[in-house]
């Protein structure tokens, strides 16, 4: 089994806002994209183009319809799911050959696939079904946080985020250094009340979502709106015209 390092005091991670997540999926492509040529390529699919395509999906979002309760109407939510970078990740303790590990330096949690097997362990072992398999190269995969793009000094500087980051239309995905409290990304959490997901199981997820804000319900119209009437020798000519034609 494998080792974790010490707790790291730079925690690299994900704040997603289910608040402005539209269910989009361009983070999902955007990663896709990205992460086909970097160090975890490729990202094989299977039969993409035919009735059931499958294939590996660092990210990946789920969208629910969610009912009325009180005074919060029915809304839809938009899931984004991929690896949370746990600090106590249970799918490294599990890996038999040091295959999956967790950096120290920055707390990013990556597989190594010289050393996978394939034995799926770490798959059974994460409660957040945030590790993919492919079955064309045998090997687990698993969101990088595109590292082999945030220390990238060949590219410009704004550009040194993860892939599903810079493609959110809506902001919804903010990176940074979690283990900072006066950064940029842990102020955002303290401000909007961000919080693990399944914190009861013990892993410590780095990663943060901000809980979406209350909505409030349309105003109701009466039963029976009173009828409008529209003198038409008050109108100018054009509107007088533009007026019969569309009532007929």
């Amino acid at each position: 089994m494998t080792d974790l390092p010490p707790p790291s005091a730079r925690k690299l991670g994900l704040v997603i806002d289910l608040d402005t997540c539209v269910g989009c999926h361009a983070c999902a492509v955007a990663c896709k994209e990205w992460n086909s040529g970097g160090i975890s390529g490729p990202l094989t699919d299977e039969n993409p183009y035919g009735k059931d395509p499958i294939g590996v999906w660092f990210n990946r979002v789920h969208s629910y319809e969610v009912e009325a309760l009180d005074d919060q109407p029915a809304m839809t939510l938009h899931f984004p799911r991929s690896c949370l970078h746990c600090e106590t990740p249970a799918c490294v303790s599990v890996c038999p050959t040091g295959a999956s590990y967790k950096r120290a330096e920055d707390g990013i949690v990556l597989v190594d696939e010289d050393k996978c097997i394939g034995c799926k362990l770490c798959s059974w072992a994460c409660p957040y079904g945030a590790r993919e398999y492919s079955e064309v190269e045998g090997v687990m995969k698993k969101c990088t946080l595109c590292v082999d793009r945030i220390y990238n000094e060949n590219i410009p500087e704004q550009s040194r985020q993860p892939a599903c980051v810079q493609a959110c239309p809506t902001r919804a995905r903010h990176f940074g250094d979690l283990g900072d409290p006066d950064s940029a990304v842990s102020l955002l959490v303290a401000a909007r009340g961000g919080v693990d997901l399944m914190p009861e199981l013990g892993y410590a997820p780095v990663n943060q979502y901000l809980p979406p804000r209350p909505r409030r319900a349309g105003s109701s119209l009466p039963a029976s709106a009173p009828k409008e009437i529209l003198d038409e020798q008050q109108l100018p000519p054009l509107l007088r015209w533009l007026d019969r034609a569309l009532s007929r």
